[in-house]
């Protein structure tokens, strides 16, 4: 595997580089973001370095002047490792390796080494192997290509390359086991979604960028107790709970990776089938960290991701400005195509009521209006309405319970028949 960070020794000392050609203070913001996926990963940064430059150098990313004064920062601070704000090419690392004669790394193996530690179920391990093998492919592709522009003719193949041969053998078998393992989980995930189809359960599912505070307003509506810190991917792995909102109604939610700018598409690739879970979700919460200066960014880097998901089309969104118990600007980003918007803070529980009802009125949109009046036999029928549906009113009658309600298409299919007839009966 691809060299990594280990805090186990001693804490890595790093520095983090990058080239733009834009604006130097999204450079800077883009490392600022860096730093804290380094500080997630149990390493340590100790200076940064921004070249300006048209594009990276195809060969060492930096120039050979920056490298020259990057040597020297390596030097000053004792650092033990560089870290790209980029996906290196495998030249560029090799060559960036040899020139400053210590570790280097990039964007993505960081991203790639905190989905390694958080991982907890079967299917996230699986999920986060095949994306490191991918990427550990392509390196390989990319070194191979390097030695074959070594020489031609007799004597080019030797052991090195041989042996670059069989890690891809390897790797190309690995991968193909371990699509078959997450195709198999796909199928009983669909199986399970079918079934909360047919119940008629409505899903609701949380979205946002990494570190909003999403499992934490998880943790408050549902009383689960995963974990929520104050770190980039502190969870990954998806969670599924009832949610239970006045009057009866049940709703599931789910908890979802975070999202990041750079988002490694090793990793988009490998979490597909996850992140697509957004798709069979009838409303988005969007979860926002009302109080980063960098909100709007954030905003648009989540809407991106749910467009590339094909996440958005037909489906209800919410945005849930976050923490808003820290500093919070009066006026807020706009949340473009979003039916509604509530400023809440998950640590405190402010605005959960606001919140729970918003999400109780995206659920009465996808109901029908029954009016039905149940035979007191079949007295409990009613409390799959109160579990599934939303029950408006119950009257007892003489001829049984009078009930009004509103409820999925399947329980207005499996009660709807007779409906309109039993209820004037009621009534008379």
């Amino acid at each position: 595997m691809a060299e990594l960070f280990s805090t186990e020794e001693s804490l890595e000392r790093v520095i983090l580089i990058a080239v733009t050609d834009g604006e130097q203070d999204e450079a800077e913001r883009s490392l600022d973001e860096l730093e804290d996926l380094i500080r997630t990963d149990g390493a340590e940064t100790v200076g940064r370095l921004i070249q300006r430059r048209e594009k990276p150098d195809n060969g060492t990313y930096f120039g050979k002047g920056k490298i020259e004064e990057l040597r020297a920062l390596v030097f000053e601070t004792d650092a033990t490792g560089v870290v790209a704000d980029d996906e290196l090419s495998p030249a560029q690392m090799k060559n960036l390796k040899e020139a400053l004669d210590l570790k280097v790394m990039d964007r993505t193996m960081v991203i790639l080494d905190i989905f390694a530690r958080h991982a907890v179920t079967a299917e996230g391990k699986l999920q986060v192997e095949l994306a490191q093998l991918r990427y550990r492919s392509a390196h390989l592709e990319g070194i191979r290509a390097s030695l074959s522009r070594l020489g031609g003719g007799i004597g080019t193949r030797g052991p090195g390359e041989q042996k670059l041969e069989m890690d891809r053998r390897l790797i190309r078998e690995r991968i193909s086991f371990l699509r078959e393992r997450l195709e198999e989980l796909l199928r009983h995930r669909e199986v399970t979604r079918k079934s909360r189809e047919r119940q008629g359960a409505f899903v609701v599912s949380v979205v946002g960028y990494t570190n909003a505070g999403k499992s934490t307003l998880f943790n408050r509506l549902t009383d689960a107790s995963i974990l929520a810190e104050d770190k980039l991917f502190a969870t990954l792995d998806p969670t599924t709970r009832k949610l239970t909102l006045e009057g009866g109604q049940e709703v599931l939610l789910t908890d979802t990776v975070g999202f990041i700018r750079k988002l490694p598409h090793h990793l988009i690739e490998a979490f597909r089938s996850t992140l697509e879970e957004t798709r069979y979700a009838d409303l988005l919460l969007h979860v926002v960290d009302a109080s980063n200066p960098e909100a709007d960014t954030q905003m648009a880097v989540v809407r991106r991701t749910l467009q590339d998901l094909n996440a958005l089309e037909d489906r209800e969104l919410i945005t849930v400005y976050n923490k808003t118990d820290l500093t919070v600007p009066d006026r807020l980003p706009r949340d473009p195509g979003a039916s509604g918007s509530v400023r809440v803070s998950a640590l405190t529980g402010a605005g959960m009521e606001e919140l729970l009802s918003l999400i109780a009125e995206a659920a009465g949109k996808k109901r029908r209006y029954l009016e039905k009046c149940f035979p007191y036999s079949e007295a409990g029928q009613i409390q799959l309405i109160r579990q599934k549906g939303q029950l408006l009113s119950e009257e007892y009658t003489e001829n049984g319970i009078l009930v009004r309600a509103n409820v999925p298409a399947d329980l207005y299919g499996r009660f709807g028949s007779g409906a309109e007839e039993s209820a004037r009966k009621a009534e008379d």
